[in-house]
């Protein structure tokens, strides 16, 4: 190409100025840069007439890529997308291109470039006119554009701005180049145009990146909108999906979340692999890593493109080695200058391919031009991914969210814990105030049965009868000391199928006077494991001879002498004997000894009535003495007496309901007997005289027959419901399991309602409640069954409760009230599904979700003490591991879901 001045007409600049137009309003219609320069190159060939015209980008490195091209009628082969070595422009014309905005045209025929800069080099400031110097072209630079078959060429540089820095220097872009197969004259009026449009190129250019910068901009906001919703405005944290969004935001492979104060460790994607002797910790936890933690400030955020390279990672870099990550972000969270924790974000190498113009070797620079443009792939395998300056600012801004979520939580959690830690303690304290209300009780029950008789036998069977219940042992008994060889078991309680000592006699030889004496000082023994205790082999044989494999031996000293001991025996298990335990034991051994004192007054003061008169006064004495000591008891306790526990209760009446019903089916069988007999007489003597004739008809007699079995039916019938009143009773109580077996549930639930059977039975002025049984086929299950009896009686009694207040209230009862009790296996065979619902009035959502909270009742003062639903809610929950909710809205019922495993997984209290 050739530069002129010589035009063609006015007609031919006026189509000049309306393609400027028009392609000017081209490139501002669109926003998307690559159709802007698409349509830049298309206008620019269409107006100059030649067959190539292309725009060519810099990159950081130097090279330039092809990014649109137009090509006429394939003249000249394409280079769209190919990339170019940085040394095929040299260094001088790249700033010239940039210092002073220089536009070349080059001749190939004539051998001689024209260079028209705009600005000067040296100030900067444009030139008056723009002239042409001409000068030969560097031989390189004919060879390199006859090997690409171009013989005149138009290049004008395009200049970026930044709009927001405008007092900074613009940076070479790129180019539009225009290239002729044959040689061609350039119009100066033609090179103005194409000034013009590379002019409104920069301007697309600068408006592409501010829209692209506010994109970013917009999408960095989102992210942190969205993080921001994760971690404070949903009714939980939620740091793992906090995390998720923010390793994708990165285009992160993995990532991981460590907090430093309780060691949680939040991980998503791959992760590194720490050796074996390591794989139980954190890397976080690793001293080196922590050494890097101390050293960056808050705020900081650490960025690494290549871990391999990173020399402070040459210990830790192994871990990575089986994964595809290659680059790190490391994003400290600091709270006022305290560590609290790190984020760790993962990207992965990743391989690239680029397509040059001809083959070149990067390493060294070429000396000849390429004379060869055919397309070479070069492939780099596992590149490095670079951090932007925009990643690291938004890495920033997501610390501030995460550390401030985590110090919420963590503040948060403590205060959790204070209030658990203060519920723990109340809960402690009401247990012991309900375990020294029941000790109270059982020294009342006793003080008030020694005032009651001077009976020692019966004052000395109430101790031993109240107390085992109370310590929960297997056996408690009095062994009185006889003489100095030795004593007998006197009095005794036993519970279960444990043999009995009464009357047992110990050996003289397994117990030396020491262990007397030093009983009569006060001694308490407590033996926690019979086979692991320090014991004389003689006594050990006699403790395992009784089945004992743990005791609790108090002293009941009278005066200076040693009557005899309190005793209580643990055979299931070995036992750790507690302070008030043994506190218990020497209160009412105490008690029996006033008891004791007490009768033998008594046995003196009748003695004395029968001498003479002459022993009054001693017996006035010994009456004085009496006086004084049922004065000390009047004092003792106030407290109200403790009812017959269920257990005696069935004990009590199982050994006469077991005789009767024993006898019953001997009582059959003989009344059956006899009326064959009656009847075998009337078949032989069907005349019988008219005294026996009369008495028939007395009794009537054939009556007497038909009605005969039905009675003994019935009373078998009475004497089964009484025996399953009783086993009901026994098993509901459960004393005897105070540990986890499996256990069939269904009866369990079955004993519960047939004790409360007399509140669901209907009558004049109760229509009954119906209860529906939907079992399923349940295994046993293991736990404490007679917690989980205690469960259904709370829940079942309380739908009672609900169902006859609401049957008082109204006078039209439909639908009837109704309890549905559902039983169901999970569908993963892990747990137990329990459903208890009652058609009653239901609840509103604030009592709903108090109903678990201990001493919260709706039940009028006196009724409830607002305990059962939360002691029910720490069994399942707390002791079994399970899950027992409330569904419930007014006028729909209530309906109790529990959930417990099969198989049992501990005391979940005590983690």
């Amino acid at each position: 190409m050739t530069f002129t001045d010589k035009a063609n007409g006015l007609q031919q600049g006026s189509e000049q100025e309306s393609l400027l137009h028009r392609m000017t309003k081209q490139i501002r219609r669109s926003l998307d840069l690559q159709e802007i320069l698409t349509t830049t190159v298309n206008e620019v060939r269409s107006f100059l007439g030649t067959d190539r015209v292309k725009v060519y980008r810099f990159a950081p490195d130097g090279s330039g890529e092809v990014i649109a091209e137009s090509i006429h009628e394939q003249c000249l082969p394409s280079l769209l997308g190919l990339r170019f070595p940085a040394h095929d422009i040299p260094q001088t014309a790249k700033e010239m291109f940039l210092l002073a905005r220089q536009r070349s045209i080059v001749d190939v025929a004539s051998g001689k470039i024209g260079l028209s800069p705009l600005r000067s080099k040296e100030t900067g400031k444009s030139l008056p006119t723009q002239n042409i110097q001409y000068r030969p072209v560097d031989p390189c630079h004919i060879q390199y554009l006859r090997a690409m078959g171009v013989q005149s060429s138009l290049v004008v540089p395009i200049l970026h701005y930044d709009p927001k820095k405008p007092s900074t220097k613009p940076e070479l872009w790129g180019l539009l180049v225009s290239h002729n197969s044959q040689p061609r004259t350039v119009l100066k009026r033609e090179l103005k145009v194409i000034q013009q449009i590379a002019d409104q190129v920069a301007i697309a250019i600068s408006q592409s990146n501010l829209l692209s910068e506010a994109r970013a901009q917009q999408q960095r906001e989102a992210i942190i909108n969205q993080v921001t919703t994760l971690l404070h405005e949903l009714p939980t944290i939620q740091l793992q999906e906090a995390l998720e969004a923010t390793i994708a935001a990165f285009k992160g492979i993995g990532g991981r979340l460590y907090v430093e104060q309780s060691g949680e460790l939040y991980t998503w994607g791959e992760q590194p692999v720490l050796p074996y002797e390591l794989e139980n910790s954190a890397i976080e936890q690793h001293p080196m890593w922590q050494n890097w933690m101390a050293e960056y400030k808050p705020g900081h955020i650490w960025v690494i493109a290549d871990l391999y390279k990173e020399p402070r990672l040459r210990v830790l870099a192994q871990a990575f080695q089986s994964t595809q990550i290659r680059g790190m972000m490391v994003i400290p969270l600091h709270y006022r200058d305290t560590f609290i924790g790190a984020i760790s974000i993962f990207r992965p190498e990743y391989d690239t391919e680029i397509l040059w113009a001809g083959k070149c070797n990067q390493n060294q620079r070429q000396q000849l031009p390429s004379l060869s443009f055919e397309t070479w792939r070069e492939q780099k395998k596992g590149q490095a991914p670079e951090w932007k300056p925009e990643e690291i600012s938004l890495a920033q801004a997501l610390s501030y969210n995460f550390t401030t979520a985590i110090q919420q939580q963590q503040t948060y959690q403590q205060i959790q814990m204070l209030n658990t830690n203060l519920e723990l303690r109340v809960h402690q304290q009401t247990s012991e105030l309900e375990k020294s209300l029941l000790l109270t009780q059982a020294l009342k029950q006793v003080t008030d049965q020694i005032r009651s008789t001077l009976d020692l036998n019966t004052t000395l069977q109430t101790i031993v009868r109240e107390v085992r219940p109370l310590l929960n042992s297997d056996r408690v008994l009095i062994y009185q000391l006889l003489d100095e060889s030795g004593g007998e078991v006197i009095v005794e309680e036993v519970n279960g199928n444990w043999r009995s000592v009464l009357g047992m006699r110990t050996p003289a030889e397994c117990f030396p006077d020491e262990s007397a004496r030093l009983y009569l000082r006060g001694r308490v023994r407590a033996v926690n494991n019979v086979s692991s205790e320090t014991l004389s082999a003689c006594h050990r044989d006699f403790l395992e001879s009784m089945q004992v494999q743990a005791n609790l031996i108090v002293p009941i000293n009278m005066g200076t002498q040693l009557w005899g001991l309190l005793i209580a025996h643990h055979c299931e298990a070995p036992r750790n004997w507690q302070e008030a335990e043994i506190d218990l034991l020497q209160q009412l051994a105490d008690q029996a000894a006033i008891a004791i004192q007490q009768a033998q007054l008594y046995q003196q003061s009748c003695d004395a009535e029968t001498k003479a008169t002459h022993k009054a006064s001693e017996l006035e004495q010994t009456i004085h003495q009496l006086q004084e000591t049922q004065a000390k008891l009047i004092h003792t306790e106030k407290m109200s007496s403790l009812g017959q526990l269920v257990a005696g209760v069935a004990h009590e009446i199982n050994n006469p309901v077991n005789f009767i019903y024993g006898n019953l089916c001997h009582a059959s069988d003989y009344t059956e007997q006899l009326l064959d007999l009656l009847q075998l007489y009337q078949s032989r003597y069907p005349h019988p005289d008219s005294k026996i004739r009369s008495i028939i008809e007395t009794i009537d007699f054939d009556f007497l027959v038909q009605d005969l079995p039905k009675i003994m039916s019935s009373m078998r019938v009475g004497a089964d419901r009484i025996r399953s009143i009783v086993l009901s009773l026994r098993n509901f109580s459960r004393l005897d399991e105070a540990e986890n077996k499996p256990v069939d549930l269904h009866e369990g639930i079955n004993n519960t309602l047939l004790i409360l059977q007399h509140r669901l039975k209907s009558n004049a002025d109760f229509p009954g409640i119906e209860i529906i049984k939907d079992y399923g086929d349940l295994p046993k299950v293991e736990c404490y069954a007679g917690q989980m009896n205690q469960v259904f009686m709370n829940i079942i009694n309380n739908a009672i409760d609900v169902l006859t207040e609401k049957i008082g209230q109204e006078q039209d009862i439909n639908p009837p009230p109704t309890i549905r009790i559902s039983t169901r296996v999970s569908a993963d065979n892990t747990h137990v599904l329990i459903s208890i619902a009652d058609n009653g009035p239901g609840m509103s959502e604030d009592v709903k979700k108090r109903i678990f909270d201990p001493f919260f009742t709706t039940k009028p003062v006196g009724k409830g003490t607002g305990l059962g639903l939360a002691i029910s809610y720490q069994i399942i929950v707390e002791r079994h591991g399970g899950l027992m909710e409330c569904i419930s809205e007014p006028d729909q019922g209530t309906e109790f879901w529990i959930e417990i495993p099969l198989k049992f997984l501990g005391n979940l209290c005590q983690h």
